[in-house]
């Protein structure tokens, strides 16, 4: 009887099995990971210089105007202003904080200080000034600290760290907002997960925690929170509310990324709803007691964003100076998509409410940093919308931020 070459046999199931691997692999990239190249490689133009030359590709509103407030910031994210007036930037990736002063007035910052170095990729930032005493509180991917600040001389010093914060997994970022009177002496600070999708060993992970301003305990505010990167108060209702990034690897269209109302106490759902409560079957086989994903155990988004955009950055309009139906609009960044076979996002929209925050709509405000090659100029993250009519914008991937202005009517104003 002919028996098989057992050499044969084995180098035969090796190299079906590289085959089937590489296939897996191929399909694997294709379906997920197609849009890496159009996040992650450098631009192919400085867009500082595309600028420069009056041939800028950002698109913006009719009677808008825009121009670079600062450059060579490597990695820009949050965005604040001082007691002054001061244009504040963390940049994670050189592990500083910077002030960037515009003394003149013309649009364009100055200088570029360094108010605090050597920090472990920080990126929440929030001042607050009580009885004539000014602090700046940091975020640090492992640590909340707070400094004693100096509006005068741009300076912060003797740092107290106030909390541990759980460092490491996939969602390094941890942000802060103080909730508004009368709990302004409250901040939250932003967690993400370890993972895409995931049972969480940390209780202090995919949630917004809470702390007071002087120090203490953190504690849980809300959970069930992928990724909320960046959050805002709404002006009129002083409701919280925060982008969320949906999970991976459910294909280009599902789930939804996310913009809540975020409510103490409150779940968001996440690992096992996303959206306006929809059950993930991929991850949770739980079904068998209740319907896993309802109110008011769960808390449904308010408003859905095409999947894999990556929202970060939000900014509510405030006071005069926006054309008239700009009142009560919000601003979101989205930095644009790394796992979707056509990329998406790499713009900033306007969502168009109600006075109590009703969704009325969406419109694209700045666009223009994706190409039709698919390089990215740029990806929009963090955002500071302020009265008079001024939207900053922390562009993370050109290391620029820029500013938009809006039309101006006879009289001055734009209202």
């Amino acid at each position: 009887m002919h028996r098989p070459n057992t050499r044969k046999v084995i180098l035969l199931g090796a190299l079906l099995l590289a085959a089937g691997t590489f296939l897996w692999s191929w399909s694997f990239y294709g379906r997920n990971l197609q849009g890496l190249r159009t996040a992650l490689a450098p631009p192919r133009e400085d867009i500082v210089k595309i600028i420069a030359r009056n041939e800028s590709p950002l698109v913006i509103p009719e009677g808008f105007s825009l121009n670079v407030f600062a450059q060579g910031l490597v990695n820009p994210r949050v965005i604040v202003k001082d007691p002054n007036g001061v244009l504040f930037v963390s940049v994670p990736a050189t592990g500083q904080v910077l002030a960037l002063p515009d003394k003149d007035g013309d649009g364009r910052a100055d200088a570029t200080a360094v108010v605090v170095r050597g920090l472990n990729r920080p990126h929440g930032l929030a001042f607050r000034c009580v009885e004539g005493r000014c602090r700046l509180y940091v975020a640090e991917t492992n640590a909340l600290r707070v400094y004693d600040y100096d509006a005068t001389a741009l300076t912060a010093s003797r740092p107290v760290k106030l909390a541990d914060l759980p460092g490491g997994g996939n969602h390094f970022t941890r942000s802060l907002l103080f909730l508004p009177p009368p709990n302004d002496d409250q901040l939250l600070v932003a967690i993400g997960s370890t993972c895409n999708v995931c049972r969480e060993a940390d209780a202090r992970r995919a949630k917004i925690m809470v702390i007071n301003a002087g120090g203490g305990e953190l504690r849980e505010y809300a959970r069930g929170l992928r990724n909320s990167v960046f959050q805002a108060v709404h002006p009129l209702t002083g409701e919280v509310w925060a982008t969320e990034m949906g999970r991976d690897l459910l294909g280009d269209d599902t789930p939804p990324d996310e913009i809540n109302i975020i409510a103490d106490g409150k779940n968001y759902g996440w690992p096992i709803c996303y959206g306006r409560n929809i059950h993930d079957t991929a991850f949770d086989k739980n079904t068998y007691i209740r319907n896993p994903c309802q109110e008011p155990f769960e808390t449904p988004s308010h408003i859905d964003i095409p999947a894999h955009s990556a929202p970060l950055g939000l900014a509510f309009v405030t006071g005069s100076g926006w054309p008239t139906d700009y009142e009560n609009g919000l601003f979101v960044a989205f930095h644009g998509s790394w796992n979707r076979s056509t990329p998406t996002g790499y713009k900033v929209v306007r969502y168009r409410l109600g006075p109590g925050g009703e969704y009325l709509g969406v419109e694209d405000f700045i666009t223009g940093w994706l190409r039709p090659d698919g390089n990215a100029l740029g990806r929009p993250a963090g955002l500071l919308a302020e009265a008079g009519g001024t939207l900053f914008v922390a562009d993370d991937k050109a290391g620029v931020i820029y500013r938009v202005t809006a039309p101006r009517l006879a009289g001055g104003g734009s209202r």
